[in-house]
């Protein structure tokens, strides 16, 4: 990390900290879908937990999940501190010491790992200690700032919690595993560099070599059509399988051809046209990105529930 060292030497807490800036520290949003596909992957497994170690095992992996992301925002002190969109965060606004930031997320990184390990099975911990890794290491440290790639690789940390919490349930990896860490990892990159459209120029002020930077909007614009092409497959897939249903594969269906439009909408733009009406079309694809993988995810869940009583699934 180019300027951490001057950057945490420069900043000082201009108060105590309270809770709710440690808290933000762990990234609560990125957090709540973790959890979110984490529980979604147990639940859907065809093994059952008994709730307490249900439970004991979502926790962990949000803890896990927490700790990558107060690495995360250790590491990206210095670039957040340039960025609009991460200004406020608590490391750049002075709320935490950088070093603070590290010594809690390497706490929680090894805490996580052990008690998951300890309620559920070592696959489970290995994963999440993988996680954690290539978050941390991989891209925030590695990719992030060398390959304007680092979104489509290091999309692979977010993918992981759905097989995660199958791992805590049957101690394995199946093929419905994969296609949900698949169907999050080709969905990562057209959700980030929506993003990327509006927010350039914060990747810019902070060296950031992300698509729109390196490669300029219009391939940006292309890049976002063909993943999304090459996402429905894996989302279609997935609805095939043991997870799915009927229901599942209406929702990839309705879904992927709804994102398929926005995609198109997209690429068809160019940026005077972005320019004029504010990118409009660009954060509504954005908005629209996660409620298709909520809505994805909530179909796995909702096939699961209505088996039992021979309404869900194949």
């Amino acid at each position: 990390m180019s300027d951490i060292g001057a950057y945490q030497g420069a900043t000082q807490t201009p108060h105590e900290a309270g809770f709710g800036d440690y808290v933000e520290l762990l990234k609560p949003r990125v957090m709540s879908l973790v959890v979110f596909t984490a529980l979604v992957g147990l639940l859907v497994a065809p093994v059952g937990l008994h709730p307490v170690e249900a439970f004991a095992a979502i926790l962990f992996i949000a803890l896990g999940g927490g700790a990558s992301g107060a690495l995360n925002m250790w590491w990206d002190a210095d670039i957040d501190a340039v960025m609009k969109r991460t200004a406020r965060r608590p490391i750049p606004s002075g709320r935490i010491p950088a070093g603070e930031a590290l010594a809690l997320g390497l706490a929680l990184s090894g805490f996580s790992v052990v008690m998951l390990g300890l309620a559920t099975n070592m696959a489970a911990a290995g994963l999440l200690a993988f996680t954690i890794f290539f978050y941390a290491v991989v891209y925030s440290i590695w990719l992030k700032r060398s390959t304007p790639q680092n979104i489509v690789i290091g999309g692979a940390a977010g993918a992981f919690p759905p097989m995660i919490g199958w791992a805590a349930a049957t101690g394995s990896v199946s093929l419905e595993a994969v296609l949900m860490f698949a169907l999050i990892f080709m969905w990562t990159p057209p959700h980030f560099w929506a993003l990327a459209l509006f927010m350039k120029e914060d990747y810019h002020a902070a060296g950031v070599p992300m698509l729109t930077v390196t490669h300029g909007r219009k391939a940006t614009r292309r890049h976002i059509l063909v993943y999304t092409i090459l996402l429905a497959p894996f989302a279609l897939g997935a609805a095939l399988t043991g997870i799915g249903g009927p229901l599942a594969l209406a929702v990839a269906v309705g879904l992927n051809l709804w994102f398929l439009v926005g995609a198109l909408r997209i690429w068809r733009r160019d940026e005077a046209m972005a320019v004029a009406d504010n990118y409009a079309a660009e954060k509504s694809f954005f908005r629209f990105s996660l409620l298709y993988l909520f809505l994805h995810f909530a179909a796995f869940l909702v096939e699961a529930l209505l088996k039992p009583y021979g309404l869900g699934g194949w």
